[in-house]
């Protein structure tokens, strides 16, 4: 099976999407399952997992409201607030909603320490007595505590989503290479082969910029651990939805069938459980 394993649908709204400023002018507007159902299907992907783009349970509410619509919306990733006192209510819920396989919070925009919060970190154990994933959505300088919060819950299956941002556009590997590398150590964290064009020069970006950093996670990760993913529509503010798939299946060619079947697919089914 092969899946897109990080892509986001919204009803646009500049308060509720307030990330997306001025000089993304292009995804300003709706962007809905008819929109990339058939973009899959040039590219012969079976189905994606839908994630998170807005923090609030109606954002979780809406994906899993599409997912139900559309077969081949096989996940979404909602959103919940790990710390809050009344999580386990929260999460008693969705206990029927087979589709919600996973939570993500926006880490990137909030101090790297707020991940290392006892009632974080007591949220974090309850996804997993429940068989939750979690997707980190992290910049480079979150990667230490990121280490630290995996060493307190080591049983937790985490995603690294959009292989946490390096500098593409600057060059820069060798420190973001020196930190993620400890948590690919961890065999129970994985890294999506996403949001690569947008970290990059958004006018003139090509595939050799960001094959650097797609090796260094294939050496870290393995096929069996790395998964890829989209990021539609926050990727057309630097390219089509093919280009970003052509990037990754040009460089997955020198690859067997089955690590090129693991990373185009059959990683994020084990992973989120599909």
């Amino acid at each position: 099976m092969k899946l897109d394993a990080h892509q986001h649908f919204w009803h646009y709204d500049p308060k509720r999407q307030e990330w997306i400023t001025p000089e993304m002018g292009r995804i300003r507007r709706n962007f809905v399952p008819a929109d990339l159902y058939p973009l899959l299907q040039e590219v012969q992907i079976d189905g994606c997992i839908a994630v998170q783009a807005e923090e609030s349970l109606r954002e979780t509410d809406f994906l899993l409201d599409l997912a139900q619509e559309h077969e081949w919306i096989m996940g979404v990733v909602g959103w919940a607030d790990l710390g809050q006192d009344n999580l386990d209510e929260v999460l008693d819920q969705y206990s029927n909603q087979e589709k919600l396989v996973g939570f993500r919070e926006v880490l990137q925009a909030k101090d790297p320490r707020y991940m290392l919060r006892d009632e974080f970190v007591r949220g974090m154990q309850k996804l997993k007595e429940r068989g939750y994933t979690y997707d980190l959505l992290l910049f480079p300088h979150h990667l230490e505590a990121a280490l630290e919060l995996v060493k307190k819950c080591p049983e937790q299956r985490m995603v690294i989503d959009h292989l946490a941002k390096p500098l593409i556009k600057d060059g820069e590997w060798r420190d973001w290479k020196k930190k993620i590398s400890l948590l690919a150590e961890r065999e129970m964290i994985y890294c999506k082969i996403s949001g690569m064009v947008t970290e990059a020069d958004w006018k003139k970006w090509t595939s050799d910029d960001l094959t650097p950093y797609m090796e260094i996670a294939l050496e870290l990760f393995g096929p069996e651990r790395l998964m890829f993913g989209s990021d539609w529509p926050v990727c057309l503010v630097a390219g089509e939805y093919e280009q970003v798939y052509k990037v990754v299946d040009d460089f997955i060619s020198p690859l067997s069938p089955s690590e090129k079947a693991n990373l185009m697919g059959d990683s994020a089914v084990q992973f989120y459980g599909i």
